[in-house]
């Protein structure tokens, strides 16, 4: 039925349908499955008419040749019952195993893969009495019931009426016909009856499959401001979002932490600002920044630096550029190449090369 609240206006969200999903509320037409299951009905005693009339034909005989006259003793009583089971069953299994398949998978299609406990946990809500009243005798629900159900009165009605009414002439007939050939000829009737009578009740459970679709669109609906706070939500508390922020920054300074040790040259302030760089030509055509910062973290890498035998180099002026224009994991600017190249020059290491 249309949405009873003014104000939710806004279609549901996806994290809405989803809730709502796991809670076992989902779109699914109930006429779907009747209409489906009557029209594998039609499909399958077609298809198995012969193995029913000949099942139905061994039964019959079985039960009219049996000697009444003969000592029954349980043996003889457990064979007849066991072949009658068995006669009932290779006529009717099949036909419950297609019916129960079919109506499986008209709701699957409907609802999609879905298995929940939920739908078995009872809502209080829905134990009052005046709002039951209500749905029952004032709701559209009830409406739509109504009309579905005149409506399939009407095509059990009429569909017989129609394949009668045009078998009239047909009815002098079977005077003259043979018992087989009545039988024969009532069954094609109850067949095209029950045709009639599916092809209408297939439209109306089209017609209850797309309301129900709309239907429940409707009654899931939220206002402006549910969605604002489903949205609020979805970005998180602004605390937790301060602490995801602050514990990424210790792992980033963590992993800083870790490249120190890979260093050419620490450049210092000397005691305010720390900078490490790595030069190698196969990497990167300038020096890389592979470390910084400020107060105690300069003083954290000039340790590490230490307990590594990493050099340190004093050089206000260029430590203090490098820490306001670069950043971790970026080389240099070209400003800085010739501060930067006289520093490393001085380096045993680059000695060595040269």
């Amino acid at each position: 039925m249309p949405q009873s609240d003014p104000s939710k206006t806004e279609q549901a969200t996806p994290k809405k349908r989803e809730k709502t999903r796991e809670d076992g509320d989902v779109a699914k037409s109930q006429e779907v499955p009747k209409a489906a299951t009557t029209l594998a009905g039609i499909i399958i005693v077609y298809a198995w008419i012969g193995t029913i009339n000949e099942q139905i034909q061994h039964i019959m005989r079985t039960c009219y040749t049996f000697d009444a006259t003969l000592d029954m003793t349980t043996k003889s009583a457990i064979n007849f019952i066991n072949e009658m089971a068995y006669d009932l069953a290779v006529m009717l299994l099949p036909v419950f195993l297609f019916l129960f398949l079919f109506a499986g998978l008209s709701m699957r299609v409907q609802v999609g893969h879905l298995w929940t406990m939920k739908v078995f946990k009872p809502k209080w809500s829905k134990f009052n009495p005046i709002k039951g009243m209500k749905n029952m005798f004032l709701s559209m629900q009830t409406l739509v019931r109504l009309i579905k159900s005149i409506a399939f009165a009407a095509v059990i009605g009429i569909a017989p009426y129609i394949v009668i009414t045009d078998e009239m002439d047909n009815f002098i007939q079977l005077y003259n016909a043979t018992p087989e050939g009545i039988a024969e000829y009532m069954l094609s009737l109850i067949y095209k009856v029950s045709l009639y009578a599916t092809i209408a009740m297939l439209a109306i459970a089209l017609a209850d499959y797309f309301y129900t679709r709309w239907d429940y669109d409707e009654n899931i609906k939220m206002s402006k401001d549910e969605v604002k706070d489903e949205h609020k939500q979805s970005e998180g508390d602004p605390k937790i979002r301060q602490q995801q922020r602050q514990k990424m920054a210790e792992m980033s300074q963590q992993r800083m932490m870790q490249d120190v040790p890979k260093a050419d040259v620490v450049v210092t302030n000397p005691t305010h600002i720390s900078v490490a760089l790595r030069y190698n030509a196969m990497e990167a055509p300038a020096p890389i920044v592979v470390a910084m910062g400020a107060d105690l973290m300069a003083k954290r890498i000039r340790e590490i630096a230490k307990e590594n035998d990493i050099p340190l180099r004093e050089n206000v002026p260029l430590a203090r550029a490098l820490y306001k224009s670069v950043q971790v994991g970026d080389q240099i600017p070209e400003d800085l190449y010739k501060a930067v190249a006289s520093i490393l020059a001085s380096l045993n290491k680059f000695k060595q090369k040269q």
